[in-house]
């Protein structure tokens, strides 16, 4: 199975459109994640459309129309693998033993907030993945997404996309 992982797009404030090369990806996804702060719907809407599969939530910048049609927390069993997708874990200091302890029931945790693209494993093996932003690199020297494979219960192929510069 394969999936394409991104977070805060913040679509129309940060950019205009989602990157051409992100959108490409799109067809070959099994599944496409986005771990909230949309800001507008049309994004939403857009991915819906073109997704075989979206697994989203809502973040904090996002409004109340969002917020009605996007979970906090959103869980699936993919690959064999219990995934779950939030937007916000808290501080970067902690957070593996914090989200392993609020999360004993997941194999793989995906969330966004930050913009800073994440890979680490707490103690006990859950997989905390942030694919950073698309469209807002914040204090990154990149805009990014991620893209990875699982199967058989196995996460594999996890790649950091960093996108050209617009």
């Amino acid at each position: 199975m394969r999936l394409l992982l991104m977070s805060d797009t913040h679509l129309p404030k940060r950019a205009k459109a989602l990157p051409a090369p992100l959108l490409d990806e799109i067809p070959d996804a099994d599944l496409v994640v986005h771990a909230g702060d949309w800001v507008d719907a049309a994004t939403l809407d857009l991915l819906e459309s073109r997704s075989r599969r979206l697994l989203a939530v809502h973040g904090n910048n996002d409004g109340p129309e969002l917020r009605a049609r996007l979970p906090v927390i959103a869980r699936a069993e993919l690959g064999g693998l219990r995934f779950g997708v939030i937007h916000e874990t808290g501080p970067a200091q902690g957070r593996e033993a914090r989200c392993a302890a609020r999360f004993p029931d997941l194999d793989v945790l995906v969330f966004g907030h930050s913009h800073i693209p994440w890979d680490t494993t707490a103690p006990g093996g859950l997989r905390l993945l942030n694919p950073g932003s698309p469209t807002d690199r914040r204090r990154q020297p990149y805009c990014t997404y991620l893209t990875a494979t699982a199967a058989g219960g196995r996460l594999a192929d996890v790649v950091l996309h960093r996108l050209p510069p617009r």
